[in-house]
C-alpha cells in the first residue's frame, strides 16, 4: 500500500554523516529450553486462556507421567512474568478448576535476581481437598488469572512463561513444578548474558541537552529550522530533557505552540552517524493523547524512526522506517492513528512506501521493536507483530536512529492559548545484523541494566 502524497508530508530531517562496515554479531540472550527429562513424575501443560490487555490468563494442567499416585497438596507450580513497573502490585484469581477453586491456592512472589528474564511469579498450590493424581491422569483445567491491582495494562510480550500462540494445551517447560519441594519439571528463568558483538545500547542517563556526554556518545539534540512540520517553526534543543522516573532514566521531548509558526518549538534527538542498517532496533516509548499544559487538538506526531538522507528527489537509495503516533489525527485523519511506515523514496514524482495503521489510542508506554534483514521488515508493538513489509523496501544505505515530536500544521486547533505536549523514551537499542525477538530485546536490556551498563556502542563507525 502506498501513502498518497496528500496524506504524508515529505520529511527533511537535520542529521547525517557517513556509512558503516558490515560485521556479524553473536549473542546468546536466552538459551533453548530442554524437553522433559525421562523419568520425571510430572509434566505441566499450558494454554493461553485469553488475549485481554488488562490481565494474564494462564490455564494449566498437571499430568502424572510416573507410575505411582501423587498427592496434589505436595505439588507447586510457578508461572513467571515481568512486572510493568517496579511499584506495580498484582492479584491472583481462579475462575474455574476441575478440582475446585477452593482447593487451589495462588500467591504472587518476587525474584530478586537483577537481569533475570522475570521478576515476579504466580505460585499455584493445592489443598488436601484437591485429592490424588493417579498415574497417567491429569488435574483437569486450572483456569487462572493475574492482573494489576490498579487494573492498568499488563504487557505480556516480555513475560517469560507467556505463549501468545498457545491456543491449546501442550507441555510447557517455561512453567516449573515441584513435588515436596523438589523441582521435577521445567526451567526457571535465569539472568541472561550481556550481548556480544556490534551493538548500541543507551539507557539515556544524561543531565540535559548540553551534557558533553551526549556528543561523546554520538547523539545530538536538534536546533534551528527546517522540516518536517510547520514552516517557520523552531527545533529547540532545550526541549530535550532527562530525569529519573520509576528507577530508570527517561528522556522527554517537548513540543509547544501558541498557534503561530513563531511560537512553535519542536524537538528531535538523533544519532550523528549514519551507521545503522540491518538488524534489530528497539525502544520503550511513551505516547500521550493529551497535552501537559493548555488545550488539546493540535496535529501532533510522536515518533521513533531510522532514516538516511534523500540525495535527490525520488532517489532510489533513500530509506526510512517509522513508528508514528498522531493522537489528534492529521494527514487527512480526524482522530488518533498509529502508523508504521517503510519508505523507498519520495519526491515530486510521488512517494513509494508501505504502511500499516491502527486507529486506536496508543497513549502510554510501549515496547517498539523493528527488525530488518534480507527476508523483510517487521514491526512489533508490545511483543506482538504489528506489520510485515516486503523486501522491496529494504535499505540500500546505512541510517541514523532518531526520535522526534512535531506539528504537521496549525489547523488542528485554532487560538493563541499556549499548550505543550510530551513524548518520553526509556532506552534505545540496536543490534547489528541480528534479528532478536521482543522477548530477547527485553532480556538484553535487563542484562545491561543488571550489569550497570548505561551506555555502550560497538557498532563500527564509517
Amino acid at each position: 500500500m502506498t501513502v498518497p502524497t496528500s496524506r504524508r508530508r515529505p520529511r527533511v530531517r537535520a542529521v547525517l554523516a557517513a556509512a558503516v562496515a558490515a560485521a556479524g554479531l553473536g549473542s546468546g540472550v536466552l538459551g533453548a529450553l530442554p524437553a522433559a527429562a525421562a523419568g520425571e513424575p510430572l509434566a505441566v501443560q499450558y494454554r493461553n486462556g485469553g488475549s485481554g490487555t488488562a490481565q494474564a490468563s494462564p490455564w494449566l494442567k498437571v499430568v502424572n507421567t510416573g507410575s505411582t499416585p501423587i498427592s496434589l497438596d505436595q505439588v507447586k507450580l510457578r508461572y513467571y512474568f515481568r512486572s510493568d513497573s517496579p511499584f506495580a502490585a498484582y492479584r491472583y484469581a481462579c475462575d474455574w478448576a476441575v478440582r475446585g477453586c477452593a482447593n487451589v491456592t495462588g500467591t504472587i512472589g518476587t525474584i530478586n535476581e537483577p537481569g533475570a528474564a522475570a521478576d515476579r511469579y504466580l505460585e499455584i498450590g493445592f489443598t488436601g481437598g484437591a485429592g490424588t493424581l493417579a498415574p497417567g491422569a491429569d488435574s483437569g483445567d486450572l483456569q487462572l488469572r493475574v492482573h494489576r491491582i490498579d487494573w492498568q495494562v499488563m504487557n505480556q510480550g516480555d513475560d517469560y512463561s507467556f505463549g501468545a500462540a498457545q491456543s491449546g494445551y501442550a507441555d510447557w517447560a517455561k512453567v516449573t513444578a515441584t513435588v515436596a519441594g523438589v523441582q521435577v519439571w521445567g526451567t526457571a528463568p535465569t539472568k541472561p548474558p550481556v550481548p556480544a558483538g556490534p551493538v548500541l545500547f543507551d539507557d539515556l542517563d544524561y543531565t540535559g541537552h548540553d551534557d558533553p556526554a551526549l556528543a561523546a556518545h554520538g547523539w545530538s539534540a536538534r536546533s534551528g529550522g527546517g522540516g518536517p512540520g510547520v514552516a517557520g517553526a523552531t527545533w529547540a534543543a532545550e526541549n530535550v530533557t532527562f530525569a529519573k522516573e520509576g528507577g530508570n532514566s527517561v528522556m522527554t521531548l517537548r513540543t509547544s505552540t501558541a498557534g503561530t509558526a513563531e511560537s512553535t518549538r519542536q524537538s528531535e534527538f538523533h544519532s550523528q552517524a549514519m551507521k545503522f542498517r540491518n538488524g534489530t532496533y528497539a525502544a520503550r516509548v511513551r505516547f500521550a493523547d493529551a497535552p501537559v499544559t493548555g488545550p488539546d487538538g493540535d496535529h501532533l506526531v510522536q515518533s521513533f524512526f531510522a532514516i538516511n538522507d534523500l540525495k535527490a528527489p525520488n532517489a532510489d537509495d533513500y530509506a526510512e522506517y517509522d513508528f508514528e503516533y498522531l493522537p489528534n489525527g492529521g494527514w487527512g485523519e480526524t482522530s488518533n492513528i498509529f502508523f508504521t511506515t517503510s519508505w523507498e523514496t519520495y519526491g515530486p514524482e510521488g512517494s513509494d512506501n508501505r504502511y500499516t495503521v491502527s486507529r486506536n489510542s496508543f497513549a502510554g508506554w510501549h515496547d517498539l521493536v523493528l527488525t530488518i534483514d534480507d527476508s523483510g521488515i517487521v514491526y512489533y508493538v508490545d511483543g506482538v507483530e504489528f506489520a510485515r513489509h516486503e523486501t522491496r523496501y529494504l535499505p540500500e544505505r546505512p541510517m541514523v536512529i532518531a526520535f522526534n515530536q512535531w506539528l504537521t500544521d496549525l489547523a488542528g486547533l485554532t487560538g493563541t492559548e499556549a499548550r505543550s505536549y510530551e513524548e518520553q523514551v526509556d532506552y534505545v537499542l540496536h543490534v547489528k545484523d541480528r534479528v532478536l525477538t521482543p522477548a530477547q530485546v527485553g532480556a538484553a536490556v535487563a542484562a545491561y541494566r543488571a550489569a550497570g551498563t548505561s551506555f555502550t556502542d560497538t557498532v563500527p563507525a564509517p
